[in-house]
């Protein structure tokens, strides 16, 4: 997404706030995502299967929505790499600006931007989350207590 800085801002606004690191501060620049950003959040979706930007950490998650997006990964029994916004200020707007959401937590599957919360949480109650899991190869636990429950049934209506 190549755009220019002067034709947006006025090539005297650009020029001044090249010049002031106080105004480059203060300025919508500063909401940009910058180009080592976007490389490290780039190489950070990819490193692992599922990733997630939530505020805190999955042992103390530091908002309700965080901790939701745990819970839910937790029941599924998977994998995932997470990292702490709340830790990085350039992150923490970096990826907000990355994936075009505005709102963290944010989740990744494969690469490929999944959702926030509320999407995660429709997707595990619609069954779509082990769809999309299965999909990059991994198996949720929850298709394993599927599985053990019908095969329990099957039992005990073949001992009537």
């Amino acid at each position: 997404m190549a755009f220019s800085l002067a034709g947006r801002l006025g090539l005297a606004t650009t020029t001044a706030l090249l010049r002031s690191p106080a105004a480059a501060a203060a300025s919508p620049l500063r909401l940009l995502c910058t180009a080592s950003t976007a490389d490290k959040i780039s190489k950070l979706v990819k490193e692992d299967k599922i990733v997630v930007f939530m505020k805190g950490v999955p042992e103390n998650p530091r908002c309700g929505f965080s901790n939701a997006v745990v819970q839910v990964l937790r029941m599924h029994g998977v994998d995932y790499s997470a990292h702490d916004v709340l830790e990085d200020e350039a992150l923490r707007q970096g990826i907000k600006d990355f994936s075009n959401w505005p709102t963290i937590p944010q989740v990744y599957i494969d690469g490929q931007f999944v959702g926030g919360c509320d999407i995660l949480l429709q997707m595990h109650q619609n069954g779509e989350l082990v769809d999309e899991l299965a999909k990059v190869g991994i198996k949720s636990l929850l298709v394993d207590a599927a599985s053990s429950a019908e095969g329990s049934t099957d039992e005990k209506q073949e001992k009537r």
